[in-house]
């Protein structure tokens, strides 16, 4: 009988571990395999791969005289379509696809030092309500130059690599800053000579690490939509975005719980030392993204006149530049000039085209409303610590709500593809307005303390509210999503929508400060709520101020993202 290459090893080895008298036995196995000697023990297993070879030999066989499998064979199979297509959406489950879905779900799961960033700063650095929504704002703003990082990760490859290496410089980046948080920096600035005060560093690294964050999320985007246009498979199209969005989405629930529930048995720096391990996830997975290094890509053949296309160098999350020749003449023009000057010339494509489609009216008109739409204050820093500080609330609770708040979104997405696919975006942003808007105005009940006499619990309230809004919001929000995108003209899709979501950030940067100083002005303070229902007043009644200028959505907002699906999409003139 013929021994297969693996059976041959296991014998030598078998030798070699009788004569060794080795004793150990490999844990995998069960308790009665355990009880038996370690030579009876190898000898059968050296009959099981024995059987396992025969097998094989008789697989092959029946392959090459078009005989049926085994039925072992067809169930196996079986099985692994059905993972196929059920869990991966036909998708093949390569390394690589594995890979991306991690990178994804590390991102969602980042959300885990969530809660104890506020705690750090509201209870270890003492810092007030206004302060704290302040330096939100100030922690999202790496969010607002996402295509910088499109243009850098697309034109200037680090280490002969677009992707892998700023994966990479981005996990090991954001781990060494969720490690300092955790470790108090070492007490490097807990002196009071030194130079940087630990406030300073602590929002260094926050910020350090968000950026951290939105790069690998832009990289990890153009690594999705590269594969999706080189694949032949239309359903790789729609199943691998479903994919990773999907991952997103569980890495992000089982950070909301665990978010909350591990302040409870340790402090915020235990915290963000167990996070430092996801960013080094991202730069380990890295490693499995198939990407070929750009200076064999790039490589110039030797003649007087080289040419060079312009579509192997023009961003891979977008089809801005023609597939055009662009002819270099000269022997003495190095392959790594050519390929700057080539990424030079991409790069300013890129900004040019997109500056002439942000000057269509139909493009600034729909992107000025959102703007105005997202950047109405809030009172969300000040209403934290009425919870915490007023009501009680602990971490644990808090993470509760973070859970059952994002099972509530993902019901909002459901709802806003069940029921609202179909009615004009327009309406949809105008009537969720105004119904959140009163809405958000039942807060002054558990403000004021009239839900105990109603006989609502607080927590039930919480919870209740939360839930509503969160809802509301996805209906609200995922219209927004599908206008940025219709507004997109072909060529400059990618660019152009990273640019709008970038906006879409800044604004709620705007609306976070704005609140912030409201919150500074009428005196909320850690300690002192008196004028926080005033605070939600204006908050929620300014979020109806944006519908003065709904007629900016006329034209393309007047209709429903199904009549978008079967329409022509914008085209710059």
């Amino acid at each position: 009988m013929y021994l297969s290459r693996n059976l041959k090893v296991l014998v030598a080895l078998s030798l070699i571990a009788d004569s060794l008298q080795w004793n150990a036995l490999p844990v995998r196995y069960p308790s009665s395999t355990l009880s038996r000697s370690p030579r009876s023990f190898r000898c059968t297993t050296l009959l099981h791969v024995l059987k396992e070879d025969i097998e094989e030999e008789s697989l092959t066989s029946s392959l090459q005289k078009d005989e049926p499998l085994p039925s072992t064979y067809q169930e196996a199979d079986d099985f692994q379509s059905i993972l196929k297509e059920k869990l991966f959406l036909g998708i093949e489950p390569t390394p690589e696809v594995l890979s991306i879905m991690a990178i994804y779900f590390v991102e969602g799961a980042l959300g885990l030092a969530r809660l104890a960033q506020t705690f750090f700063l509201k209870d270890e650095l003492h810092l007030g309500p206004a302060e704290l929504s302040a330096l939100t704002g100030l922690f999202t703003l790496p969010w607002t130059i996402k295509p910088i990082y499109g243009f850098l990760s697309d034109g200037v490859p680090l280490f002969g690599y677009r992707r892998r290496s700023y994966l990479i410089l981005c996990g090991f980046l954001g781990a060494a800053c969720y490690a300092g948080l955790g470790s108090n920096f070492l007490g490097l600035f807990d002196s009071a000579d030194s130079p940087i005060s630990l406030l300073q560093a602590t929002i260094a690294s926050f910020v350090v690490s968000s950026g951290c964050i939105a790069f690998s999320d832009v990289v990890a985007d153009g690594i999705v939509v590269q594969r999706t246009r080189d694949s032949n498979d239309p359903k790789v199209a729609g199943g691998l975005q479903s994919l990773c969005w999907g991952s997103a989405s569980i890495g992000g629930l089982i950070s909301a719980y665990f978010s909350g529930s591990l302040l409870e048995v340790m402090g915020p720096k235990e915290v963000f030392t167990i996070t430092a391990a996801l960013p080094l996830l991202v730069a380990s997975i890295a490693f499995f993204i198939n990407e070929e290094s750009i200076d064999k890509k790039k490589a110039l053949p030797s003649s007087n006149v080289s040419t060079t296309e312009v579509i192997d160098f023009q961003p891979e999350t977008s089809s801005l530049i023609p597939s055009t020749p662009v002819q270099t003449s000269g022997k003495d023009i190095s392959a790594n000039t050519a390929a700057l000057t080539d990424e030079s010339f991409t790069i300013k494509k890129q900004v040019e085209s997109l500056w002439q489609a942000i000057k269509e009216p139909a493009v600034w008109k729909p992107a000025l409303f959102l703007f105005l739409w997202q950047s109405t204050p809030t009172s969300d820093g000040a209403f934290l610590y009425y919870m915490t500080n007023d009501l009680g609330f602990g971490p644990e609770f808090l993470g509760r709500v973070r859970l059952i708040t994002a099972a509530a979104s993902l019901a909002g997405v459901w709802g806003y593809q069940k029921f609202l696919r179909t009615v004009a975006i327009k309406d949809i942003l105008f009537w969720s307005s105004i119904v959140s808007a009163p809405l958000g105005l039942i807060q002054l009940l558990l403000i004021t303390h009239a839900n105990r006499d109603l006989g609502i619990p607080d927590s039930a309230f919480v919870l209740g509210d939360d839930v509503v809004l969160a809802v509301l919001g996805e209906f609200a929000f995922l219209p927004t999503l599908v206008l940025a995108a219709k507004i997109c003209p072909p060529g400059v899709e990618a660019v152009l929508f990273a640019t709008l979501m970038s906006i879409f950030n800044g604004a709620s940067v705007v609306g976070t400060e704005v609140g912030s100083v409201l919150t500074k002005q009428l005196g909320v303070t850690e300690s002192n709520f008196d004028n926080l229902g005033l605070l939600t007043i204006i908050c929620n009644l300014s979020s109806l101020y944006p519908l003065i200028f709904i007629g900016l959505l006329d034209g393309v907002g007047s209709k429903s993202e199904a009549e978008m699906e079967g329409g022509d999409v914008i085209r710059t003139s």
